[in-house]
């Protein structure tokens, strides 16, 4: 396969960054499939945690990118359960 893309790039010089970019993005979406599997919101063990996401901190970060909400200076609405 790699012998393959080599020889065609041999060939091709143009395919190149093609290539590059095609590799960039299925190894940044890769990435990102591993991080969602390991956040709280995936149970992957219902007997032992059936509700994970109930026990993170008020502060916790879960979104990706937040713009407009400080997570430091949250504090818990409810009740511990």
């Amino acid at each position: 396969m790699f012998r393959l893309l080599a020889r065609q790039a041999k060939k091709n010089p143009g395919l190149i960054p093609q290539f590059f970019f095609i590799s960039l993005g299925l190894g940044g979406a890769s990435l990102y499939l591993v991080r969602l599997a390991v956040s709280p919101y995936v149970v992957w063990n219902k007997k032992n945690n059936p509700e994970p996401w109930s026990k993170l901190d008020p502060s916790y970060q879960y979104k990706f990118v937040a713009v407009t909400t400080d997570y430091k200076n949250l504090k818990k609405d409810g009740p511990d359960y």
